[in-house]
């Protein structure tokens, strides 16, 4: 069993500023991006064992356990998503939300399946907001409601990636979610917001790109100054998201953790320039578990090596499904970072 305690180690942050729409951390503490990897409920566990989260920030130097549970509003995710609910009676000129995924909550009413395998939250304000990614099903609830975890969600692993950004790449963002394609089962984009950011309004309303390319990558720079890069595939790509295009662009090999229980499963690609190896095996330094890859539903990559040390989490599997769909990631350089998903690989297929 994992503790509940988070690590605390004296090292600065990047600024956020205080006051504004932010990512959150265990502490209740505004931060520039936190990544948390919900971990697998162990078997015959209880119902609290598969809501156990390993957490990290540019201060916690690697992976800690996480302060809370998911269904916590104590928990890092759970802080963040706490503003949407507390402000979604705000009037609609204050924020602009976007709740998507592609397995909404079960009392919302779906579209339909052919649009892009994403999940994710954006929740801003005039001068800054988030954008978290993860690939929890059913979840969040729809603003209505309150913040809570969905039964769905205990059995397996997911992951999660929030940063804060200024108010400005929100026209970036709003144009790499037309491209992702998302299922939107709740949203405000409305007045001033519409006006600066027409195409985080189009997202909105599930109004995806109309003409090629059919992918896109942008540069963009967190509130604190730290650098992503967002890729987002339309449909008529036509290719898996990694081998056909992620491994290239970030000229690296790469270790690719995704559902493998799915249907038409793609195998480890060493066709190309650099290959692409699926994770069998997953395990985090002690206390922390080890599993298989059939009991984690997250969605990451890190390249093989630490120059360039990229990781990657995103919202997209690996299988001939979801080269018809559309889908991303977001990715950034960081030692620290690197080092802490590359040690969670245990084992991999070969080609």
């Amino acid at each position: 069993m994992l503790p509940l305690f988070l690590l605390a180690v004296a090292l600065p942050l990047p600024r956020v500023a205080a006051g504004g729409i932010s990512c959150y951390d265990d502490a209740g503490q505004p931060v520039d991006w936190f990544l948390a990897y919900k971990l697998p409920r162990p078997r015959h566990g209880p119902p609290s064992e598969g809501m156990r989260y390993m957490y990290q920030d540019a201060r916690s130097g690697g992976w800690v356990p996480g302060h809370a549970l998911m269904n916590s509003t104590q928990s890092a995710v759970g802080r963040t998503l706490l503003q949407l609910y507390q402000g979604a009676n705000r009037r609609t000129e204050d924020t602009a939300y976007i709740l998507y995924n592609d397995q909404p909550p079960k009392n919302v009413t779906s579209s339909t399946s052919a649009r892009g395998h994403t999940k994710g939250v954006v929740l801003l304000d005039s001068a800054q907001g988030f954008w978290l990614l993860h690939s929890t099903p059913h979840y969040p609830p729809p603003t209505s409601e309150t913040y809570a975890w969905p039964h769905s969600g205990l059995h397996n692993g997911q992951s999660f990636l929030c940063v804060t950004f200024p108010y400005a790449q929100f026209k970036e963002i709003g144009t790499q979610l037309r491209f992702s394609d998302p299922e939107v089962f709740d949203a405000r984009v409305q007045g001033p917001f519409a006006q600066d950011l027409p195409d985080l309004r189009l997202a909105s309303e599930m109004q995806p790109v109309r003409e090629p390319p059919w992918n896109r990558s942008v540069a963009l720079t967190s509130r604190g100054g730290r650098r992503f890069l967002s890729l987002a595939k339309f449909r008529l790509f036509h290719d898996d998201l990694y081998s056909g295009w992620l491994a290239q662009a970030l000229s690296s090999d790469l270790y690719v953790q995704f559902w493998p229980n799915s249907r038409g499963v793609l195998p480890s690609n060493c066709s190309g320039p650099y290959r692409v190896y699926n994770i069998e095996a997953l395990g985090f330094p002690a206390p922390g578990p080890h599993f298989s890859a059939t009991v984690d539903h997250s969605k990451w990559c890190v390249s093989t090596e630490g120059a360039p040390g990229w990781a990657c989490v995103g919202d997209t599997n690996r299988n001939v499904e979801e080269e018809q769909r559309g889908g991303g990631t977001l990715c950034q350089q960081d030692p620290a970072v690197w080092k802490s998903y590359c040690a969670l690989v245990q084992s991999y297929s070969k080609c």
